[in-house]
């Protein structure tokens, strides 16, 4: 999220922040959640802490279970200025997992945005209703093995796990786009107050990149660092997982 000065509000320079920042802040939010097909599902509740340019906010992750294999995660994510929410329906299928719908709504101080995602697999289309520019809207084809950026991260730390090649063909928000992360080496991170081994994996795309701390064992990623420009911009850190 970035946030700016509102220079009409009599100086007073009160922090707002815009919709594309947000997005951003949310998909970097989005990284955190993961769980591994090669064992079974488990449905779970993440509480963690997000910062951004010293501003705060509080964030809940959820994944239950809708029935005929399908699950739905939640993520939440609120502060004084902003409330996003993404959600994802998805099934398993020949032992991976594939999208169905997507939901995605912010709530700023002074826009609001909700988009419609819809999976056909029948048909193999992706379309985007609500808010979305008609460039973006689909159709787009899908292939066998596509995700959206939620499954991307699903399968993230179940790929690390297995020691396979970290390569997605990522279907999301209108567009398609390969996603590639390297793994960077093992670390110390402190999760909840205790020290614990974990492998760090980088993804770069141009100017950003987005490093994921993996602890073996956890159902998400202990730590993600969103970069621009070579600076941080974004740290969310895991505080619970139940």
């Amino acid at each position: 999220m970035r946030f700016t000065r509102n220079r009409q509000d009599n100086g007073a320079g009160a922090p707002t922040c815009d919709k594309s920042s947000a997005r951003a802040w949310f998909a970097a939010a989005a990284l955190i959640v993961a769980t591994a097909p090669a064992a079974a599902i488990e449905p779970f509740i993440a509480d963690y802490q997000a910062s951004y340019m010293g501003m705060q906010a509080q964030g809940q992750m959820t994944l239950v279970a809708a029935g005929d294999n399908r699950w739905k995660y939640s993520l939440d994510i609120s502060n004084s200025l902003a409330k996003l929410n993404q959600s994802t329906v998805f099934e398993e299928h020949n032992g991976g997992w594939r999208p169905l719908s997507g939901n995605d709504t912010t709530t700023l101080l002074v826009k609001n945005s909700k988009k419609i995602a819809t999976y056909d697999w029948g048909r193999g289309m992706a379309r985007w209703t609500g808010d979305v520019k008609p460039e973006r809207a689909g159709p787009v084809k899908l292939l066998a093995g596509d995700m959206d950026a939620l499954l991307v991260n699903l399968a993230l730390v179940r790929d690390v796990a297995a020691g396979k090649p970290l390569r997605y063909r990522l279907v999301d928000n209108g567009r398609v786009k390969q996603l590639d992360y390297t793994v960077s080496g093992t670390e110390q991170i402190n999760v909840g107050g205790q020290q614990q081994k974990a492998t760090r994996v980088v993804s770069t795309d141009g100017d950003k990149q987005t490093i994921a701390w993996v602890v073996e064992g956890m159902p998400v990623p202990a730590r993600i660092l969103q970069r621009e420009d070579g600076k941080d911009a974004m740290d969310l850190r895991v505080r619970s997982v139940r």
